[in-house]
């Protein structure tokens, strides 16, 4: 590049810089906002602006070819003549462009969803949350990450820090606790589902099988059997369904979609009909719900005396736990081949069977676990309590890197992937959005991975 050109966009990456500080200062000043965040804005946006500007422009404009080598302005003419700068920053950048402009239309789609949505202050978080996502780019293109990892990590810091800023008592202790609870109830269900999605299945019946168990343990209360005793009829009910599922689908040539929803529906299906609910109650079984699992999933919840709700310390030791598991033992190792090529695990004397229907029974197993806790939190039995879940567990693991085609992945990587929907949907909640606004947006974070996944080839080709 001629000095003349590249001292040219320096000079215009300072004037859309100071541009867009300014433009921060006004929409403060129309906000109301005070004096002091405006100008603190304001020079984060600078900086990050020009920041941006030169490495996206400045600097990645020369090539490695011009580094190393003294090309003379002919040869310099002909080839830009051949592919403009711009478009060469284009077809060089497109990943990063691309998520530009989902932001965009995401930001401006809220302006017109959420009434009030647009001010100084949303526009200075998004322009934040911008630079956190460039710096995730960085952090792609040079270190060798997990792209999906990478993405969820910016936009979980980046989404806390504006939420902090934005949203009144977004930083609370109460808040935070809550964000943790809800957190660990979709991270124990999401147990399950990356044990499954890592062996190249999915396991519709996780949302069905929770609000199955949900109502099942409130019914076997509310008839007199022991809290403790229920407890653990509805855990061995959940393993058991979790055995059937496993061993349907393997036999059916891995056909997991489609053998776990029909399963779904009939857990569902039986459960109100052996509890013979009248349609008055809308689905809803009413009790007295134990003391004991009130305290381990509600958010007043203490451990030992401590403040602090015990379902969040279980799902933090089951994920150190899994974790590890999954990279330091057999299991784990022999769980990753199944998973990546299932013939060279064979040739090993890997059993394809028992890893299939044994991750399938820890799904039906976590499930239930998750259907009796949520019933500690809500105080009465609901069919339709897991219903989200029928998205969110699928989502978490995808945003989290785990490769939807199999081989690839981890729990870490789903935990990832769970605080990061769980702040957005705490964001976006705080903003005023509804759920089903929430859901949308959602949406589009997992298509853009769904999609780059299926470029790769299929886990039956894998071989």
């Amino acid at each position: 590049m001629e000095k003349r050109t590249h001292n040219f966009l320096k000079g215009l990456g300072i004037f859309f810089a100071v541009a867009a500080g300014i433009g921060t200062a006004v929409l403060g000043y129309v906000d109301r906002t005070d004096w002091i965040q405006v100008a603190f804005y304001s020079v984060a946006v600078v900086a990050i602006v020009l920041w941006g500007w030169h490495f996206f422009l400045v600097r990645w404009s020369y090539t490695s070819e011009e580094k190393d080598t003294n090309v003379s302005s002919i040869d310099e003419t002909e080839t830009i003549n051949k592919r403009s700068l711009f478009w060469d920053l284009i077809a060089r950048n497109w990943i990063a462009v691309t998520g530009f402009l989902l932001l965009l239309g995401l930001f401006i789609l809220l302006c017109f969803l959420v009434p009030g949505f647009f001010s100084g202050r949303t526009v200075v978080s998004a322009i934040i949350l911008l630079g956190f996502l460039i710096l995730a780019f960085i952090a792609y293109k040079f270190l060798n990450i997990n792209k999906s990892v990478i993405i969820g990590v910016a936009v979980l810091v980046g989404l806390f820090i504006i939420g902090s800023v934005s949203i009144d008592g977004f930083l609370s202790l109460q808040n935070i606790k809550s964000m943790l609870v809800f957190a660990s109830f979709l991270g124990i269900a999401t147990i399950g589902q990356t044990l499954v999605v890592m062996l190249g299945g999915l396991d519709l019946s996780i949302p069905f099988l929770i609000g199955a168990t949900n109502l099942g343990l409130m019914s076997l209360i509310s008839l007199g059997v022991p809290p403790w005793l229920a407890f653990i009829v509805i855990l061995a009910f959940g393993t058991l369904v979790g055995l059937f599922n496993g061993l349907i689908s393997f036999n059916l040539q891995g056909q997991s979609l489609i053998v776990t929803l029909g399963v779904g529906f009939m857990v569902v299906g039986g459960v109100q009909i052996l509890v013979s609910l009248p349609t008055v109650t809308g689905g809803t079984v009413f009790g007295v719900v134990p003391d004991w699992l009130k305290n381990l999933a509600s958010l007043n919840g203490k451990f030992f005396g401590l403040p602090i709700p015990p379902v969040i310390l279980i799902w933090i030791l089951v994920s150190v736990l899994l974790i590890v598991g999954l990279r330091h033992t057999k299991w784990g190792r022999n769980l990753y081949a199944v998973g990546g090529k299932r013939l060279s695990a064979d040739r090993l004397s890997i059993s394809e069977r028992a890893y299939w229907v044994g991750v399938f029974v820890i799904s039906g197993f976590t499930s239930a676990a998750t259907g009796a806790m949520l019933l500690g939190w809500s105080g009465g039995g609901f069919i339709g309590v897991g219903d989200q879940y029928l998205f969110l567990t699928v989502a978490a693991v995808a945003v989290g890197g785990t490769s939807l085609l199999g081989g690839y992945g981890g729990y870490g990587f789903t935990v990832i992937g769970v605080l990061a929907l769980q702040v957005i949907s705490t964001f976006l909640a705080g903003l005023g959005l509804s759920f089903e606004g929430q859901q949308f947006i959602f949406g589009l974070l997992i298509l853009p991975l769904v999609a780059l996944y299926s470029r790769a080839p299929h886990i039956r080709e894998q071989i």
